[in-house]
């Protein structure tokens, strides 16, 4: 199957974001699918990761969050993102990240949404959401404030969901009624740690699995950096697409 590609506009409050959409090309309806992008942004290689989840039946929306200050690529990136190159570019990313408060990821999410449930070629069921990086933690905000549209979230090698601010994102976890899968790097977080998150959940009462990649460090999907891991790349195909076909799918 030879998937849609389109690129679009969606209008926000702040603004119209820069948009990829990926969709199979047979004229059907198909459970909606919002991916988030990592810190290095929309790029070929989340274009090609919607590419691969619309062969598998899905209609995937991946907007460019940092939309605000330009359109995608907001800033320039190496073609491969060497280890070395790594403190530079986020010497250049941060600002924008941390710019990206919990106030505009929600507007956002309301947008963002709404403009993939609104699609002709979009099923009228429940959504997934996934991210990767700091996406993880954008994907958990979407969901906790829209529990009646997601119904699957998944976090590749996730920002941390942990920490002592009052705007941390687990404590978002009891509002959250989606299924989650988590694929944690073996160097973002101690075996303690995921201990720890994975009680938060299940203390909210969250569908889960929290799983560490074994040799894997931080952003190992992504085949334009250095942290690529190929067998990890497939663990990540071999948990998301079970839990997209089983909360988006068997209804």
């Amino acid at each position: 199957m030879i998937p849609v590609v389109k690129a679009l506009q969606i209008p926000t409050p702040d603004g119209r974001a820069d948009t990829l959409t990926a969709f199979p090309d047979d004229g059907e309806r198909h459970p909606g699918v919002l991916l988030y992008m990592d810190a290095f942004g929309v790029r070929p290689e989340l274009e090609e990761r919607a590419r691969e989840l619309a062969r598998h039946g899905y209609y995937v929306l991946v907007p460019n969050v940092f939309y605000r200050q330009g359109p995608a690529p907001v800033f320039d990136l190496p073609e491969h993102i060497t280890q070395e190159a790594r403190p530079a570019v986020f010497a250049r990313v941060m600002p924008l990240i941390e710019a990206h408060d919990a106030e505009r990821v929600l507007r956002d999410a309301d947008a963002f949404l709404g403009f993939l449930t609104a699609q002709p070629e979009v099923g009228a069921g429940p959504v997934g959401v996934i991210g990767y990086c700091m996406g993880a933690k954008l994907a958990v905000r979407t969901a906790a404030a829209h529990p009646g549209r997601v119904a699957a979230v998944a976090g590749f090698h996730p920002s941390p969901l942990m920490g002592d601010a009052p705007d941390s994102p687990h404590h978002l976890f009891p509002e959250l009624t989606a299924r989650v899968h988590l694929g944690i790097a073996e160097s973002d977080m101690t075996p303690e740690a995921v201990g720890a998150l994975d009680r938060a959940l299940s203390a909210a009462g969250v569908d889960h699995t929290c799983e560490i990649y074994p040799g894997t460090v931080h952003g190992f999907t992504m085949s334009d950096t250095d942290a690529f891991d190929a067998s990890a790349l497939r663990r990540h195909w071999d948990r998301l697409l079970p839990l997209l076909d089983s909360a988006l799918t068997e209804r």
